[in-house]
Formats: C-alpha cells, sequence, structure tokens
C-alpha cells in the first residue's frame, strides 16, 4: 500500500487549534524504576507525520503545514499549567519529535525549560531521525530522556505493505545509537496489522517482542490494531483486515510479561472495540491495567464468551 492509496481513503481531519494541544491527560504507569507513578501525556498539535503509515489515524488531529515556531512549547506550557506535578511527562506529537518539519531545533531550549521539573522525559521518533539531533536535545534536558519508536511487526512482507519506510535493521540501529549514548528505549508493537489472521497476529506480536528486547529495549507496548482511518476500513471490506479480540491482547501481554526483560504493556485505551461481550469487558480492562501497573500474570478472567 503506498502513500497515495492511504490518503485517497481518508475523510477530513478534526478542527484543531495549533496553540493548544488537541488533547492532555494523566495516566498511572509503571515506571522503570519500579514505581507506579502519574504519567503526564500531552498530545501536542502538529504537522502530519512525515511518514504515511497503513494503520495510522493520528493524522485526524494534525495540521496540513508545519506550527510557528514558539507553537510547541507554547503547547506544552499550557498544558502543564492545567495539570498537577508529576515525575514523567510523554510528548507526542503524532509522528516524530525529531522532524525538523515538526517540531524546529530552535525551539529544543524553551521545551527543556519547562520539562526541567520532571524526572523522565519521552518523546516518540521514527527510527531513520535518530541520530545526533537526539543527543543536542538529551543535552538541553535536565530529565533523563526516553525515546518510543513503532516497531509496529517483525513480519518483513507486512512491514512494507505498512509503509512505515523502515526495515528492521534500521530499528535495530535506532536502538543501538540511543544505548550507545545512555538513553532508554521503548517500542510500539502492533496485534494483528492487516494481512494477518488472528492466529498469526498473535505469534507475531510474541516474535516482535523477543526481537525489541534482544535489540536493547527497555520497555513495549502491544497496540490492537483497529479500523477507523480510511485505509483500514477499505482493507475490512476486502477482507484483508480484521480487528484483533480481546483475549489475544490478554494473551499477547502475558507472554511480554513472561519474558521479564523489560517492561511489558498493553494499550488499554478504547478496549470496547476488540470485545464482543459487555458481561466481562470490564474485568478484562481492569486485568490488563492490574498486570501493566505490578509486571505479573494474574488469574484469567471467567466468562461464557470463552
Amino acid at each position: 500500500m503506498d502513500t497515495k492509496w492511504i490518503v485517497s481513503q481518508r475523510g477530513t481531519r478534526n478542527d484543531v487549534d495549533p496553540g493548544r494541544p488537541y488533547a492532555f491527560m494523566l495516566e498511572k504507569e509503571r515506571t522503570a524504576s519500579g514505581s507506579i507513578d502519574d504519567t503526564v501525556i500531552i498530545f501536542l498539535t502538529n504537522k502530519e507525520c512525515s511518514f504515511t503509515c497503513l494503520m495510522c489515524d493520528l493524522w485526524k488531529n494534525t495540521t496540513e503545514v508545519s506550527v510557528n515556531v514558539g507553537s510547541i512549547p507554547d503547547q506544552i506550557g499550557w498544558a502543564l499549567a492545567q495539570l498537577p506535578k508529576t515525575k514523567q511527562v510523554k510528548l507526542y506529537n503524532s509522528g516524530s519529535f525529531f522532524d525538523e518539519k515538526a517540531i524546529p531545533e530552535s525551539d529544543y531550549g524553551r521545551i527543556a525549560s519547562l520539562l526541567e521539573p520532571f524526572e523522565t522525559v519521552i518523546v516518540e521518533a521514527h527510527p531513520r531521525l535518530i541520530n545526533e539531533k537526539v543527543l543536542r536535545f538529551r543535552d538541553l534536558l535536565k530529565p533523563k530522556l526516553e525515546v518510543a519508536i513503532g516497531l509496529e511487526t517483525v513480519h518483513p512482507e507486512v512491514l512494507q505493505k505498512l509503509n512505515k519506510q523502515m526495515t528492521l535493521e534500521d530499528f535495530s540501529k535506532g536502538v543501538g545509537f540511543l544505548s550507545a549514548h545512555g538513553i532508554r528505549s521503548r517500542a510500539f508493537i502492533l496485534l494483528r496489522p492487516p494481512f494477518m489472521s488472528e492466529s498469526e497476529g498473535i505469534s507475531w506480536a510474541r516474535k516482535a517482542f523477543d526481537f525489541a528486547y534482544q535489540t536493547g529495549i527497555d520497555c513495549c507496548t502491544v497496540i490492537p490494531v483497529r479500523a477507523g482511518n480510511g485505509a483500514m476500513d477499505s482493507l475490512m471490506k476486502s477482507g484483508d483486515f480484521n480487528m484483533p479480540s480481546i483475549h489475544s491482547l490478554e494473551e499477547v501481554l502475558e507472554y511480554g510479561i513472561s519474558l521479564a526483560k523489560g517492561r511489558a504493556f498493553a494499550d488499554t485505551w478504547d478496549l470496547e472495540m476488540f470485545s464482543g461481550c459487555s458481561d466481562c469487558l470490564d474485568q478484562r480492562i481492569e486485568r490488563l491495567t492490574q498486570m501493566n501497573l505490578y509486571q505479573k500474570i494474574i488469574p484469567q478472567v471467567k466468562c461464557k464468551c470463552v
């Protein structure tokens, strides 16, 4: 699937204000030190990512052109003024933090100043954009820097079809660069991307955990792939994609935790999309949440739907 086709399947963007983040929130997370702390997440309003991935729906809350210099630190400052103090902050800009078209390097100083009260700052980056610029930003920070990278899948043919515009070698090289400079990294893993059956989705997600930890990743988050971005809906109609089951998400998270090689998380947003049983949905969400926080496999939920 190429960029032209992916874009042609889209609907309209949401109205966003380039002077404000389009969302912000608090969530609890088990940190690298083992503590469970509140984490600030700021979803920055920014230009669309330079890489047009097949499964991505983040474009819905982006601008068509780069935001003005100073806009990103203004957004961060505004959001932090609304939120309580925490030890950890995630800055998600619907793309790569180190894309000059998204966040100009001239904004790094103000951003770093705003982030001084934190202990850890997490940003996202495409592996091909992990370079000396990361170090220049790291050197401005008082808190420790951590970089989140989309691994997505280790299935070579499917990875190519996702239009991610990266190889597994690119990923390994990016993680290696970060590790060599003492920067922690985390990976995003997709559960059942298109062109996979349910069982294949589970198997390849497990392999992605194995690969990520082998490269030096400190933490992995498995994300069930959803419809709703246009392209994925078209693939559902053609029979090339179906959303995974919440049961599969539980199984893959159990595997990640059992490896005991780093923190393993499951994305718990909108999980009602992946469940066909209202009787046990809340219990399953709570189970996934508790496993995320305590990194222990807890007893499975018993329900007639299984």
